[in-house]
């Protein structure tokens, strides 16, 4: 049969083999042997052949049909030859190897036949026909043979690519006998009559015709049970795999659903009756869903991950049923089919499949509400590590069951949530909101109601953690639902109340402490800042469920215990236009429901604003309230007397139109709503002259009218009623009001300073107002700004404005209880409201001036100058805070200063003399500082000559100036914060002012050679000044402030001496050496830190090395090594690149400045051309920016050409920077600041006192170097584009020469 000549090509097979069989039978093989197939056919067909020759001629064919060659000749022209004997080895031989080898064998011929296409798939359909015939007939009992026979009908029937199941010849016999074996008790055929049935169903369902019969409906419910059993008695997991397998092809068929209707098919009664007698003994009494719940607990348990995952999806098909109700879930829970499943899932290590089929499955176990809720709770621990797993998966198929599973638990099982456990869910919400951005609608609705479920949980009270992700899952969810392009309805609703529900969770008694607070700013924020606006911008596009929602979270914040919060909230809604926003809603949503929620809020909104039960009107009329605004007005203009339905209407109507006028949200036209207002007193005016209204009282009223009043006066086209008003002034008249105590809207407290009929009532309740200033709080309606009650501010406002009384008020107000000697606290009130007024707005002052408030204040010092030192304070504070601010021309030049000047200088000395230099007395010295400066401005003139000609106000300043020079290097550790030094730069501060005054209002009195006289024999001054020597001790041995204030006074006096000098020859007369001592201390100081010191000194050097009249020149010798080093540092900076920037430029003006006085001597020290040479020059130019250009610079460029230090080469380059920087000058490129670093900046904290220092210095600054904070300032660019023109005029002058 076979032969093997492994050395030999392929040979052509044969004539016939050894038994004569011809050669069409023989097939050769690769070796060059060949296969008698006849003879192999003979071998395997005889149930006598020994099994060893058996097993080596299957062997070979194995071998032979891994040829590629043999293989496809045997397909091609013997395909079916080989059936019939390998279908007798099955049947003839018990031997496993034997049968193995041939089940494979089968295999390959059909796989083979498979993939060559066309018809030889009819290989495997007979397989299948004579296989099914030799099961269907029985012959082989439940012999081995019959076990193989069952394996390898199996492994045909393992493809679903042909009709197979049209194959079978006897289906009902062959079911039958499949069935009948099932009741054998061995593992191994059950396991494989499992698989058979499993295929065969599925064949079967797949390709049965419409009306065909189903052919396993007959043995239902039997075969389920049997197959239960079958399932909850194996202990092989390949057995339980199959066997699950056919139960739920039968879950999927209705077959359980069947078996609880006791329901039975059409087929063959006979077969079905024999059948139930034989397997009788297999039904025990039990239901079939308790039979299901025991046997699926075996595979549950098993170490296989296919067998649960399986078993598990069969539980899901048979509990997904629509015939299943909650008692067959009931049963399963009550078997502790949900606790295998925790137990599954906590063992599961969180994959993907297991996890989805266990969830699947305990989803529909909660149908069996109350059983369920016990075993979820304890299996509750177990699905947060699963959560975290699936969270991480966007769009994973059961995150919604899951969330669902524990939203259920939290929610019914009180106390299951832990603290700890509270913030790991939460923070893994957290995350899936913040990652899955595209997240399923269910999934975000289901998250939100998680989160606020662990909320109310009473572990989660004070718990920072959960609240920190509460917010960042309060601003992600917002973010998805306000940037999902399709508006998902429920998803917003959702969102809101997390919101909702999140500031609730903030509250107070939630957290002992105040760390909630920034969840509570969070979502306010939210709420303001994106879904207010939000909502107004798709309004006209919303559902009304959804419009509902946000009004309804909205009105939740607002019913919050009142605080600053809620009050802040009403007030960013109502100035977002609220009022007319949700007017609109009422007219695209007229429904009842939306009047009342609409109507609700505006009450609430009113109880914030204005005060508990304060909108209890519009909810006690809400039922009678129509929706449109028109309609209101129109209720507001009828007459209600004896009507009291409608008189609660009419105080709900003015409430809102009061509190949307507030805040300029006008929800009706101007002119219908005041002519409502007007038919309303016309016809109403004499329920308030009887108090018939307590809701609505004569202030609101009041404040409405002017504030449409003040409308129609800015409009010029609105018409008022004069009878109207008539009858609301006479209302006025008869009753007590005040319009300060509520609410007003700065147009309508306008309107009514604007009558001069109302000025004595509001006299009166300014009075009441500025006794309780500190308490009142803020109480008017800014423009643009957040409500406020009627403050400091608003009367600031209001005076500032002009066109009405208020100034003349305050002032009147003040005479009059000054005139009438009231009570000084009084008195005080009202000044320090002046003066507040003063420093929010300093153009009060302006006004207060102009309506006589010097002769006030005079009165108030001939009052209190020595009976009421607190008034009298009071008042100096006020005095002070006019000065600083009023412009000159508003000050009227009369006696009232003079006397208010005497007053002051004689408290001043009685103080001094008794107290010392108290605060009083120091600001009664930037008082007349003040004054002083006012008079530079022709202004204030015979009040100042009034100070500066004061005997005894000269002497105490000599006094003070003769101490501290006694001083000497002591007087360095008296600065501001001592007392000493304190005075003393008051003191200076006064002589500067006076220095810059008597030049203007009094220039004939100076005597400059007095001022610079120094000895024994000095006349004594005569005028409130200061000598010169006495300046230059003070600039050597003061500290920072006192050498800053003196040497802004030394420039004033030698700028006062070279304007004298320049214009009368007068030969001033100096002691050897005089001038060279004031040079050393100046000299000394222009490399000081403070810059303006430097500066100043730098001016005062300048000054005295050009005043050639006084023959200054020699005092500069060869020898002088200061100066010299002056002007090295200076070159050394300059031509250093890493030295030049911005802040340095500004540190080199001082040395600048004497250099280039310097320069201008007509005799130069021969050193300059040393320091200046050619590679000093050439490094500074090639060093310096455009931008680093300033004016002192050019000037120093300038006085080098002139002096003939600059050759071509340097003015080329110089006029290459010089044009850059005009280039930057036009384009406004030059950046940087000045001597900003010294600014002095008030801080918040000085008190009085140091505040008038601060002001003081300022101004004694903004004097001398009027642009130097404005390095960008229009003058500053003209003056050094001038300084560039005239370098080059200078320039131009020389190439002439």
């Amino acid at each position: 049969m076979y032969a093997i000549t492994t050395a030999l090509p392929l040979q052509p097979p044969p004539e016939t083999c050894t038994q004569g069989h011809r050669s069409t039978l023989i097939l050769p093989t690769a070796e060059g042997g060949s296969i008698c197939l006849l003879c192999l056919s003979n071998l395997l067909s005889n149930s006598k052949s020994p099994t060893v020759h058996v097993s080596y001629a299957l062997s070979q064919l194995s071998q032979a049909l891994s040829q590629p060659q043999f293989f496809h000749s045997l397909l091609t022209l013997h395909s079916h030859f080989l059936i019939s004997p390998l279908i007798s080895v099955l049947c003839n031989f018990e031997d496993e190897p034997i049968a193995k080898q041939t089940i494979d064998l089968i295999q390959r011929l059909c796989d083979g036949s498979s993939s060559s296409g066309n018809d030889n798939e009819d290989v495997r359909r007979e397989f299948v026909a004579r296989v099914s015939d030799w099961l269907s007939s029985g012959s082989l009992a439940w012999s081995r043979r019959q076990l193989y026979m069952l394996h390898c009908f199996g492994v045909l029937l393992d493809n679903l690519d042909c009709n197979l199941y049209s194959c079978i010849r006897n289906k009902d016999t062959l079911i039958f006998n499949l069935v009948t074996g099932l009741q054998l008790s061995n593992d191994e055929i059950q396991g494989e009559i499992m698989f058979v049935l499993y295929r065969l169903s599925v064949l079967h369902y797949t390709y049965m015709d419409d009306d065909g019969s189903d052919v396993l409906l007959a043995y239902c419910p039997k075969i389920l049970h049997i197959s239960l059993d079958i399932l909850m008695k194996s202990q092989s997991d390949d057995v339980r795999l199959n066997c699950v397998a056919f139960l739920t092809v039968l879950a999927q068929r209705g077959f359980f659903q069947s078996a609880c209707s006791n329901h039975v098919g059409s087929t063959d009664t006979f077969v079905a009756d024999n059948f139930m007698q034989k397997t009788e003994h297999v039904i025990d009494g039990r239901p079939l869903e308790v039979l299901f719940s025991e046997a699926v607990k075996g595979s549950l348990l098993s170490s296989d991950s296919e067998v649960q995952i399986a078993t598990l999806d069969l539980i899901f098909r048979y509990l997904s049923s629509a015939d299943v109700s909650g008692k067959e879930c009931q049963v399963f829970v009550e078997e502790n089919i949900a606790d295998y499943i925790f137990e599954i899932l906590r063992l599961s290590g969180s994959k993907d499949p297991i996890v989805n089929s266990s969830v699947q499955v305990l989803d529909l176990l909660s149908n069996a509400e109350h059983a369920f809720r016990q075993r979820l709770a304890i299996g509750f621990s177990t699905l947060v590590p699963i959560l975290r797993y699936v969270a991480e998966i966007p769009f994973q198929p059961v995150q919604c069951q899951l969330l669902k599973l524990m939203l259920d638990c939290i929610l019914n099982c009180p106390g299951i949530v832990s603290a700890c456990s509270g913030e790991e869910i939460a923070s893994i919400l957290v995350g899936m909101l913040i990652k899955n951005i595209d997240m399923r609608p269910k999934t975000f609705s289901l998250s939100c109601s998680i989160l606020v479920a662990i909320m109310k949980c009473s572990s989660s009270r004070g718990n920072e953690s959960l609240a920190a992700s509460v917010k960042d899952a309060s601003q992600s969810a917002v973010s998805i639902c306000l940037n999902n392009v399709q508006m998902d309805t429920d998803q917003i609703l959702h969102s809101l109340y997390l919101l909702k529900e999140a500031y609730a969770f903030a509250q107070e008694d939630n957290f002992p402490i105040s760390s909630n607070l920034g969840l509570r700013v969070c979502i306010i924020d939210i709420l303001k800042l994106q879904i207010l606006p939000w909502f107004m911008t798709i309004i006209n596009d919303m559902e009304e469920a959804m419009a509902l929602g946000v009004i309804e979270t909205l009105h939740s914040i607002l019913l919050q215990d009142p605080n600053d919060d809620t009050k802040n909230f009403a007030e960013s809604l109502v100035s977002s236009s609220w009022f007319s926003a949700l007017f609109g809603c009422l007219g695209l949503f007229p429904s009842e429901k939306m009047k009342w929620r609409v109507y609700l809020i505006f009450s609430s909104i009113v109880d914030a604003l204005l005060g508990v039960d304060s909108g209890q009107p519009i909810r006690d009329a809400v039922l009678h309230l129509p929706s449109d605004p028109i309609d209101l007005l129109f209720l507001l203009g009828q007459k209600s007397i004896h009507n009291l339905e409608l008189f609660s209407c009419q105080s709900a109507v003015l409430l809102v139109l009061y509190v949307s006028s507030l805040y300029n949200d006008r929800i009706a036209d101007d002119k219908l709503v005041l002519a409502s207002l007007e038919q309303f007193i016309l016809l109403n005016s004499s329920d308030f002259l009887f108090g018939a209204s307590e809701s609505v009282t004569i202030e609101l009223l009041i404040n409405l009218y002017g504030l449409y009043r003040g409308y129609a006066k800015m409009s010029y086209q609105i018409p008022y009623s004069p009878e109207a008003e008539r009858i609301l002034f006479q209302l006025l008249a008869d009753t007590d009001w005040d319009s300060l105590s509520t609410k007003t809207h700065l147009t309508s407290l306008r309107w009514l300073f604007q009558q001069e009929k109302l000025c004595k009532p509001l006299s009166d309740q300014i009075l009441n107002f500025c006794r309780c200033n500190g308490a009142i709080g803020n109480n008017v309606v800014h423009h643009h700004e957040t409500s406020q009650k009627v403050n400091i501010h608003a009367f600031a406002e209001l005076i500032t404005s002009g066109d009405n009384f208020g100034a003349m008020v305050f002032v009147c107000l003040l005479g009059d209880l000054v005139e009438n000697a009231c009570q000084e606290h009084d008195i005080i009130s009202v000044l320090k409201a002046c003066k507040e007024m003063i420093e929010i707005a300093p153009v009060a002052s302006d006004h207060f001036c102009r309506h006589g408030m010097d002769g006030v204040l005079q009165s108030i010092y001939n009052y209190s100058i020595y009976a009421f030192p607190e008034l009298f304070t009071a008042t100096s504070q006020l005095v002070f805070s006019i000065l600083q601010s009023v412009h000159s021309e508003s000050i009227s030049d009369g006696e009232a200063w003079v006397g208010i000047t005497v007053k002051l200088m004689d408290y001043l000395f009685s103080a001094v003399a008794s107290d010392g230099w108290t605060e009083e007395v120091l600001t009664i010295v930037g008082i007349l500082s003040l004054i002083l400066h006012h008079s530079t401005k022709e202004a204030l003139m015979e009040a100042s000559k009034t100070i500066i000609l004061n005997v005894p106000l000269v002497l105490t300043i000599n006094n003070i100036i003769s101490e501290a020079c006694l001083k000497g290097p002591a007087l360095s550790n008296h600065d501001e914060g001592t007392r000493t030094g304190e005075v003393l730069i008051f003191v200076l501060l006064l002589l500067f002012f006076s220095l810059r005054s008597v030049r203007a209002i009094l220039p004939g009195i100076i005597d400059f050679q007095i001022l610079l006289d120094e000895g024994r024999n000095m006349q004594p001054l005569s005028y409130v000044s200061i000598r010169c020597h006495d300046l230059c001790k003070l600039m050597h041995f003061g500290s920072a402030p006192v050498k800053l204030i003196a040497s802004f006074c030394l420039v004033e006096l030698f700028s006062g001496i070279s304007d004298y000098t320049s214009k009368t020859r007068v030969d001033l007369k100096f002691r050897e050496g005089y001038l060279s001592s004031i040079s050393a201390v100046l000299e000394g100081l222009i490399f000081f830190n403070d810059i303006r010191v430097a500066l100043n000194c730098s001016l005062c050097l300048s000054s005295l090395l050009t005043w050639r009249e006084l023959q200054v020149e020699p005092m500069i010798s060869e020898k002088d090594h200061w100066c010299r080093l002056i002007v090295e540092e200076l070159v050394m900076s300059l031509s250093t690149p890493s030295l030049t920037t911005k802040f340095l430029m500004i540190h080199h003006k001082p040395a600048a400045n004497v250099t280039v006085a310097l320069l201008k001597l007509s005799k130069l020290p021969t050193w300059m051309t040393q320091v200046f040479d050619d590679f000093s020059i050439r490094s500074i130019i090639q060093n310096i920016s455009p931008s680093d250009v300033n004016t002192e610079l050019v000037i120093l460029f300038r006085e080098l050409l002139v002096a003939g230090h600059l050759n071509p080469s340097h003015i080329a380059d110089l006029n290459r920077v010089f044009q850059a920087c005009r280039q930057q000058v036009y384009t406004d490129d030059i950046q940087g600041s000045s001597i900003e670093d010294h600014k002095e900046h008030v801080a918040v904290n000085l008190d009085h006192i140091g505040k008038a220092r601060t002001f003081l210095f300022s101004l004694v600054s903004s004097h001398s170097y009027p642009d130097c904070y404005l390095w960008r300032s229009q003058s500053r660019k003209k003056e050094l584009l001038a300084e560039i023109e005239l370098f080059t005029k200078c320039l131009m002058e020389e190439d002439e020469e």
